[in-house]
């Protein structure tokens, strides 16, 4: 079997508005902003640096029509405070067809991307 190299160094997400997408994300993942000489892309990336993956968000003047192809789960200790906390911050909630009977929360941030909050590990996972 061959050697694999590659590692995620980031995500990127299409954005009307990156900058203030961007802040937004930095503000929920506790990431600082980076920013990048082009005024038409900006990063997040984690506080503790050389740590992967960053957020990487393009201006793009296309509209967000449909769901998500690929999206973030985010693991908190606390799924219930996290969705209050990121509703606070102007999330939305989301249907995207979901039963009701999950045990994880969809939302959609600023601009309508899609994001699950799961629920806390529990002491076997």
């Amino acid at each position: 079997m061959a050697t694999v190299t590659l590692k995620i160094q980031c995500l990127t997400v299409d954005a009307h508005d990156p900058h203030a997408l961007a802040a937004w994300w930095a503000d929920a993942l506790g990431f600082r902003v980076k920013e990048l000489d082009d005024e038409h892309e900006v990063a997040i990336v984690p506080e503790e640096r050389g740590k992967d993956p960053a957020l990487l968000f393009l201006k793009v003047d296309d509209d967000k029509v449909v769901k998500n192809r690929l999206h973030l789960d985010l693991r908190p200790d606390d799924r219930d405070a996290e969705v209050e906390r990121l509703v606070g911050m102007g999330a939305t909630r989301a249907d995207i067809g979901q039963s009701g009977d999950e045990s994880w929360v969809v939302l959609a941030d600023p601009e309508g991307n899609e994001f699950c909050v799961l629920q806390a590990r529990g002491a076997g996972d």
